[in-house]
């Protein structure tokens, strides 16, 4: 005579919160780490338009043997009067992207430089003289209103342009 012995299948509570445990622990790990790669990832924006502006300037100088000088609009402008966290939460918090205002500016249309996708940076150019300039691109990351600013800084030493960025503090914003 045989004995069928009953297979039990299945897992148990202990090895249940056993698996919760440590998805709570990687959890705990990664997402800090995933939210500083956010933002990290949202600043290279300032840095790609600023580079743009700034390859821009060195082109007007080695043209001109000036940089553009006056000051700029503010561009894009921001809604209602605050930073891009303004925007409609339909636009991610971006400023919403006004290709014509930038061709309308007779500093932006000079350096040929406009932003045609939504924002999160506004950006300013001011051309003191022939040999300087400060371009500064200003943002809300995070619409915690905290706004951080990157300059660019332009300088013609003995008919050598040069542009040098400055990145704010880190965990400024």
């Amino acid at each position: 005579m045989r004995i069928m012995k009953k297979v039990q299948r299945g897992f148990t509570l202990i090895e249940l919160m056993i698996v919760v445990a440590i998805i709570g622990i990687l959890a705990i790990v990664a997402v800090p780490n995933f939210m500083d790669y956010i933002k990290r990832s949202k600043k290279t924006e300032a840095n790609l338009q600023l580079d743009k502006i700034g390859k821009a300037a060195k082109r007007v100088y080695s043209e001109q043997s000036s940089y553009t000088v006056g000051a700029s609009a503010t561009l894009p402008t921001k809604p209602g009067g605050g930073g891009c966290c303004n925007a409609t939460p339909a636009n991610n918090n971006h400023c919403p992207a006004v290709p014509a205002a930038f061709a309308g500016d007779l500093i932006w249309k000079q350096l040929d430089f406009q932003v045609d996708e939504p924002s999160l940076f506004y950006y300013n150019y001011n051309g003191v003289d022939p040999a300087n300039f400060t371009a500064t691109a200003t943002g809300d990351l995070d619409c915690d209103n905290t706004e951080i600013v990157y300059t660019l800084t332009g300088t013609a030493v003995g008919g050598n342009p040069a542009v040098v960025l400055t990145e704010p503090p880190p965990n400024s914003d």
